[in-house]
C-alpha cells in the first residue's frame, strides 16, 4: 500500500518580516498552520480561558472540546465556498489579509466563525449547546477566534505525530483508487482530496481517517475482515471501523451518498461492499 509519510515538525513559526520598507504581509493558510497534515488543531485552542474544565481531543481535522452540554469544534479546514458565511464586526485584532466571518447556517444551536486567509483557506470554528443564549455562544466562539489568531501569530502551532501503522500516515485517495470501486463510485470518478490530506472522496464514496470521539452504537458486524458498525444519516449510509494506537483510537469512516433522496437499503448495501475492499487495506498494528 502506498501511504502519504507526514513527518512531525516543529511548531509553525509566524510569517517572517519582509526587508525594510516593504508594506504587510498578507497571511496565507500555509504560513499560518504549516503542513495541513500533521495540525494539532487544539494547540490553536486555549480551554482554560476558552472553555474552562473542557476536554478537549485533537482528530486529523479538528479540536472538539466538550463540557456539559457545550462543544467548542476548531476545524477543519475548508477551500470550498460557503453562501452561509456573512461580514460581521469581529472585535478583536486580525491579521493582514485575514478575514474573520460568521455563518449563518443553524444559527438557533451554534454560532459558527470562519478564519478566511490571505488564498481563500478558511478555517471553521462553532460552538454548539442546548441552551437558546446564542450571544453566549458567540462570545464563545469570538474568544475562540482569538484564541487561534494569538497562537498562529505567536508561534505557538503544534504538530501531531503518528506512530508506525497509524492511518494518519495513509493516503485515502490511493485507496479509493481501487478498481473495485468503480462502479459504486460512479462511472469516470476521479478521488479528489481533502485540504488535510486525511479525507477523499471519489464520486458517491468517501473514505476519512481520523480519531474517534464519541462511543460507538449500534451493533457491530464484521466486513472486510473487521469489526464494523452501519448507520444511515439522512442521504448518508456510513460505515466505519476503529483501531487503537498510543494515546487515541483511530476511526475510518467510508459514507455514501444516496443521490435519490434519503439513504436507505441498497445504499447501505454500497457501503458494505466499499467497506470488503477498503477495510482489508488499512494497516493493522503489528502486521506488514
Amino acid at each position: 500500500m502506498l501511504c502519504a509519510l507526514l513527518s512531525a515538525g516543529c511548531a509553525a513559526a509566524p510569517p517572517a518580516a519582509g526587508p525594510p520598507g516593504d508594506g504587510p504581509t498578507p497571511l496565507t493558510s500555509s504560513a499560518a498552520l504549516g503542513d495541513f497534515g500533521t495540525v494539532d488543531y487544539c494547540s490553536l485552542l486555549n480551554v482554560p480561558e476558552v472553555a474552562p474544565g473542557a476536554v478537549a481531543v485533537a482528530t486529523f481535522e479538528d479540536c472538539r472540546a466538550a463540557a456539559g452540554p457545550r462543544t467548542i469544534l476548531v476545524g477543519p479546514l475548508a477551500f470550498d465556498s460557503d453562501p452561509n458565511i456573512k461580514p460581521y464586526a469581529y472585535p478583536g485584532p486580525v491579521p493582514d489579509g485575514v478575514a474573520v466571518q460568521q455563518s449563518m447556517f443553524n444559527d438557533h444551536s451554534a454560532c459558527t466563525r470562519a478564519i478566511t486567509f490571505a488564498d481563500g483557506n478558511r478555517l471553521d470554528l462553532s460552538v454548539t449547546d442546548t441552551g437558546d443564549d446564542q450571544a453566549a455562544r458567540c462570545g464563545v466562539a469570538d474568544a475562540a477566534v482569538g484564541s487561534a489568531l494569538t497562537a498562529i501569530t505567536t508561534g505557538k502551532v503544534r504538530r501531531l505525530t503518528f506512530p508506525d501503522r497509524s492511518w494518519g500516515l495513509v493516503a485515502p485517495c490511493v485507496l479509493l483508487e481501487d478498481h473495485g470501486l468503480d462502479a459504486a463510485a460512479g462511472p469516470g470518478s476521479r478521488p479528489a482530496t481533502g485540504l488535510s490530506g486525511h479525507s477523499c472522496i471519489r464520486g458517491k464514496i468517501s473514505l476519512k481517517l481520523t480519531v474517534e470521539t464519541a462511543e460507538p452504537t449500534g451493533p457491530a458486524e464484521p466486513l472486510g475482515g473487521r469489526e464494523a458498525r452501519v448507520r444511515t444519516a439522512g442521504a448518508f449510509c456510513l460505515v466505519d471501523t476503529t483501531q487503537q494506537t498510543p494515546g487515541r483510537r483511530e476511526l475510518a469512516e467510508i459514507s455514501v451518498v444516496e443521490t435519490a433522496g434519503t439513504a436507505n437499503d441498497a445504499t447501505c448495501a454500497v457501503a458494505r461492499g466499499a467497506a470488503s475492499v477498503l477495510f482489508p487495506r488499512l494497516p493493522a498494528p503489528g502486521k506488514p
